[in-house]
């Protein structure tokens, strides 16, 4: 597995990361044997980025990262760690989101011991709350840089202007969002702009929440899964004509040698070298598949039949519903 950089914090990470929402409940429930197996996995094959967040199964993701590293203490050193705060336990329903200082720091303090560390390696704001001016929460975020307690920081889901008025005050390490052949919206201004400032920039979903795999979420298991349940991608007629659509591409990814998941993470890559996707999972043949498609080297030809297999567009339903739309900035 090759490697790259954080050229704001200088860590070396594998090029494929693994997003640890699957380590929760999101979609469906996982064991910590499963989880442990990937973990595993991960080490033989030189995968070591872990991206997870404190609501992720109401911190169960980061659990048993914890309780991993608590078995395998050696783990520690080859594993670059990522977590996220900011989102409130939405116990108050007019407030979904929390950057102030003192909610950030309880939130960090919280992660720092359900994963057994004393540094995170990469911290992120999982959502912006509009009521703290982003210079603030840049500030609060440099802090706990000196304070020793994470290595780098971060935002998910934040729109280039606020990207650039943050890395105004200190060096932004990565940014995140979706993005990935069903997903374009980044290739509008968020992509450009992390290149430009030397800001990493971390995919999440890269392979469509498994629209651009080989076996996508039929009507039966999306009702099993209350967020994909409601999203307008995956609600009828738009699921059906989705699974339709990308038939294509999964035919051109057998012809390649690969899995439709392994093709999408080969894409994805092949879209700009400082771009890290992060897909999830829990079962060890598709997390192999995935990382076969880290290692493959897409040509200019290959790239461009994958575009035409599924053209800018082709996707049917919007991202997110509008309940799912709160937090994320829009910005085209």
């Amino acid at each position: 597995m090759k490697n790259r950089s954080f050229p704001h914090t200088g860590a070396k990470t594998s090029r494929l990361g693994i997003g640890a929402m699957s380590f929760s409940n999101f979609y469906g429930a996982v064991s910590r044997e499963e989880v442990f197996a990937i973990l595993d996995a991960a080490r033989d094959l030189g995968i070591n980025h872990i991206d997870t967040a404190s609501v992720y199964g109401m911190g169960g993701s980061e659990r048993h990262i914890g309780a991993y590293l608590a078995e395998n203490p050696q783990a520690r050193s080859f594993f670059h760690i990522a977590s996220k705060g900011g989102i409130t336990d939405r116990k108050d329903p007019n407030r979904l989101f929390n950057n102030e200082a003192a909610y950030l720091t309880e939130q960090l303090d919280n992660s720092l011991e359900r994963l057994g560390v004393e540094c995170i390696d990469l911290y992120y704001i999982h959502r912006r709350d509009p009521s703290v001016p982003i210079e603030e929460v840049t500030e609060t975020l440099a802090g706990f840089i000196k304070s020793g307690k994470i290595g780098g920081f971060g935002f998910s889901e934040i729109s280039p202007t606020s990207l650039r008025a943050a890395h105004a005050v200190h060096p932004v390490a990565a940014l995140q969002s979706e993005y990935s052949l069903s997903t374009r919206t980044p290739e509008l201004g968020i992509l450009q702009t992390c290149a430009d400032l030397g800001t990493t920039f971390v995919a999440f979903s890269p392979v469509g929440r498994s629209l651009l795999t080989d076996a996508p979420h039929g009507q039966e298991a999306v009702q099993t899964m209350p967020f994909l349940a409601n999203n307008p991608r995956f609600m009828e007629p738009n699921l059906s004509m989705n699974i339709k659509a990308a038939a294509n591409f999964r035919a051109l990814a057998a012809q390649m040698g690969l899995t439709a998941a392994g093709l999408a993470i080969a894409w994805c890559l092949a879209k700009g070298d400082h771009i890290l996707p992060i897909p999830g999972t829990r079962n060890l043949d598709h997390f192999k598949a995935l990382v076969a498609g880290a290692n493959y080297g897409l040509s200019a030809e290959e790239l461009a039949a994958v575009e035409a297999a599924l053209p800018m567009g082709w996707i049917n339903g919007d991202r997110y519903s509008d309940a799912q739309w709160a937090g994320p900035e829009r910005y085209a």
